[in-house]
């Protein structure tokens, strides 16, 4: 799953007449870098969420990009506006597999490898979830989680590494919501990460080549000059 719903707030002005994920970066839309990886990887199948401006990815691409089919969770036009991260994985779990990849549409990763093998050793493991983290930028010194002994995810402030936003995920990570999330709440996905991580149920790994939050101007204009 892609996730494409957000406003972009910190990127406007331009995402007043562009959604983020179709912002360019070396002459390819940030979410056309994900696609692109996944059906190198072999995927034949994604979901995007959407909200502001998404009929304009849908126009981009449809119901494919090459082998690549997809599918759309329309959450502006369901319910007027963006889900937050868990409500909007909740809204479209009926439509993905029991244990699938989520990333952030507005991130660039250009290297990360979508590999089958790290699919199936988190699907034969007893994990919910299974985070990468990267070393922390400068906007977000303070990290997010960090990784303790058996690697599994920790709430510990030593340490602390950013979520990279990508992750795996199996649909029982989200049993206390409803699937398909019927009534449209908004539900941040941090606080079950906190949780779960509490309850030994979540695992991360460090993963150490080119991040990039393209979360301001400056940022995606320095992609564009490197």
């Amino acid at each position: 799953m892609v996730l494409a719903a957000g406003r972009g707030e910190r990127m406007r002005p331009l995402t007043d007449a562009c959604p983020k994920p179709l912002l360019a970066v070396r002459g390819r839309p940030l979410i056309g870098w994900h696609l692109d990886a996944l059906a190198r990887a072999g995927y034949r199948g994604a979901v995007i969420n959407t909200a502001w401006l998404g009929e304009q990815l849908e126009q981009r691409y449809g119901d494919g990009h090459g082998p690549l089919r997809l599918a759309w969770s329309r959450e502006g036009h369901d319910f007027g506006g963006a889900l937050e991260t868990a409500g909007g994985i909740a809204r479209a779990l009926p439509l993905l597999d029991e244990v699938f990849w989520v990333l952030a549409g507005d991130v660039f990763v250009p290297g990360f490898e979508f590999a089958h093998q790290a699919l199936r050793r988190f699907a034969e493991g007893p994990r919910l979830a299974h985070l990468y983290l990267v070393p922390n930028p400068g906007h977000n010194p303070a990290g997010d989680f960090a990784i303790a002994a058996g690697g599994l995810l920790s709430n510990a402030p030593e340490g602390r590494l950013t979520y990279s936003t990508i992750g795996l995920y199996r649909k029982a990570f989200f049993a206390g919501l409803p699937a398909g999330n019927p009534a449209g709440s908004k539900v941040p996905l941090a606080p079950m990460l906190r949780q779960a991580a509490d309850n030994g149920q979540v695992s991360a790994e460090l993963y150490t080549g080119d991040w990039t939050d393209v979360g301001t101007p400056q940022r995606l204009a320095q992609l564009n000059a490197a």
